[in-house]
Order: C-alpha cells, then sequence, then structure tokens
C-alpha cells in the first residue's frame, strides 16, 4: 500500500490525520517521524517545513503537498527534490480568515480604534474627525488569491481598493497596478496597505525606508504575509517620524519574536502571534484529496509552485 508521510504542523493533527484516512482508504497516513515505516513507500509528503535530509529519503515521492499558502519554509531546504511537484495550499477557509483579518485592522485604523483607546486610558473625551468609507483608500500588496479574496471583502465596505501584482489582474471595482514602475503610483494612493506578498528574493525588503515615503502621512500598513517583508528599523522610523499613524503585525522574521525585541512594546504597533490564515481540516483536506487522486490518475495536480517564480 502507498502512504504519505505527514509532519504535523498544527495542534489538531489527529483531526487531520483522522479525515485523511478515512477519505484516502487506499494510502496509509503516517505520521513523521515515528510512523516512518519503509521510505521506499512513501509516494506523498503532507507538510510545511521540513528538516534537512528528509525529503532524500523517499526514492518513489511523487507529490509534496504544502500545509501553507506560502512555500517560502519548504523552498529553502536545500535538498528539496526539484524533480517533484509541489502544491501549495488553497483553502478557501484561510482566504476568508485572512480578508476578515485584513478588514478588522482595516477597519480600526479607518475609525481611530487606536487614539479612542488611548484617550480612555488618559481619561479624555476625545472627538475626531471620522471619514468616510470612500475618502479611505484600501491597498493590497500581492494580489493573488489570499489577496482578491481580500479585496472583494474590504471593496464590500465602500472602500476605494487597489491591489499590486508582478503582473496587472483583472478584478471587477478595484484597481490594478503591476510591476516595477507601477509600485511607487501604488504607494502614493494607499492610505492602509495590507501586504499578502508571497515571500521571494524580489519581495524581501520591499517594504523599506522608501517604500513607507511613498505612502501619504498618516497611512497604516497591515502586514499578513511573512516578516521578512518589512525593514523594521524603516518601519520604526517612520511610525516614530510621525509619518505612518501605526502598524498591525502578523508575521516576523523570527518567530516566535524574541521578548526584546522593541516591537513589542511599539505604542503605534498592534501585534499578533502568526494567526491571520487558518486552515481547517474540513476545507483543506479534501484539496489535498484531489490533488492525491489527480497524481494516482496522471494528472497535474491544481495550484502548483513554480520553482522558479517561487510561489
Amino acid at each position: 500500500m502507498p502512504a504519505l508521510i505527514f509532519k504535523p504542523y498544527s495542534a489538531r493533527h489527529a483531526e487531520w490525520r483522522h479525515r485523511l484516512q478515512r477519505e484516502l482508504p487506499e494510502i496509509e497516513i503516517r505520521l513523521y517521524p515515528e510512523e516512518e515505516g519503509d521510505p521506499e513507500e512513501i509516494e506523498f509528503a503532507l507538510l510545511w517545513d521540513p528538516p534537512e535530509g528528509m525529503l532524500p529519503r523517499y526514492p518513489n515521492l511523487k507529490a509534496i503537498l504544502s500545509g501553507a499558502a506560502g512555500v517560502d519554509h519548504l523552498l529553502k531546504v536545500p535538498d528539496l527534490p526539484r524533480d517533484v511537484p509541489i502544491a501549495r495550499n488553497a483553502d478557501p477557509n484561510m482566504a476568508d480568515t485572512i480578508a476578515e483579518y485584513a478588514l478588522c485592522h482595516a477597519l480600526s485604523y479607518h475609525r481611530g480604534v487606536r487614539l479612542f483607546q488611548e484617550a480612555q486610558k488618559l481619561g479624555e473625551w476625545l472627538v475626531i474627525p471620522q471619514k468616510a468609507t470612500w475618502e479611505r483608500r484600501i491597498g493590497i500588496l500581492g494580489f493573488g488569491v489570499l489577496g482578491q479574496a481580500t479585496g472583494k471583502l474590504i471593496a464590500g465596505f465602500g472602500f476605494p481598493v487597489a491591489g499590486w501584482s508582478r503582473r496587472s489582474k483583472d478584478v471587477s471595482g478595484i484597481e490594478s497596478f503591476a510591476g516595477p514602475k507601477g509600485l511607487e503610483p501604488f504607494l502614493a494612493r494607499t492610505d492602509i496597505l495590507v501586504c499578502l506578498l508571497p515571500r521571494t528574493p524580489d519581495t524581501e525588503g520591499i517594504l523599506d525606508a522608501t517604500a513607507f515615503a511613498a505612502m501619504p502621512e498618516g497611512a497604516a500598513v497591515i502586514n499578513a504575509a511573512r516578516g521578512e517583508h518589512i525593514v523594521t528599523k524603516d518601519l520604526i522610523a517612520a511610525l516614530d517620524s510621525g509619518h505612518l499613524a501605526g502598524a498591525t503585525l502578523d508575521v516576523y522574521a523570527t518567530e516566535p519574536l524574541p521578548a526584546e525585541d522593541p516591537l513589542w512594546r511599539h505604542p503605534m504597533v498592534t501585534m499578533t502571534p502568526h494567526v491571520a490564515g487558518l486552515s481547517a481540516e474540513h476545507t483543506a483536506v479534501p484539496l489535498f484529496v484531489e490533488n492525491i487522486r489527480r497524481i494516482l490518475s496522471g494528472r497535474p495536480m491544481l495550484h502548483l509552485v513554480d520553482l522558479d517564480l517561487g510561489y
């Protein structure tokens, strides 16, 4: 019987395994490393961050299924078998939860929630001017599956939304910017930026002092992609100068973030522990099952990763 090696990446890994085994009775689901068994029987791998030396042990590996939408942790493994197809996790529940996260924090900045919270601590009766949603421009940096789901949800609340991506995207009601030449104009029209980029060599450090300076004074940043997209010292400088009004961060270059990191104590930073996008077994497992069945029947998988592009 062919086997799938499952390296847990969720606290609910028992539920994930049970659902996988129920829907794939012809495949033996084995937990890594304690149930690996004969490496030659492993034909599929479901994981997020394989340790070096793991994947080359499986000479009959036919497919790698990423447990995350982003595959940068997987692609950085030095001995990754480059002849084995990789599919990313396109769980619609993840897209929905990331969109909810972005909307939640965009509304918080739009309505000045932090200012009211600070005033409450001081016992101040603070009244500030309120803009209409159509006056607050939202920009989605990274306009793929996650970015488009987020843009559509936010646009539904009346915000003018634009998306930036490597190539121009045609999405009804959302302005599209593309490529290096489109980045500065995109940033210049963005009052609240939502970063949902894949991590690649071209996107690391994309949000630096130059990018922040291109944004309007009083703009805010929400990062639910990867910590490496932001140059932290430049972000803190932009906040301290007053050019940026706030930042919400869900991801960090080092996770968990060390207790001594200055982001923890910055009064204009809101932090969450990499929880913006949540994958659920009832929506993700059917995608994994579909891709395994495609491989078994000689068809290409859905949501294939382009190793050259990095996503």
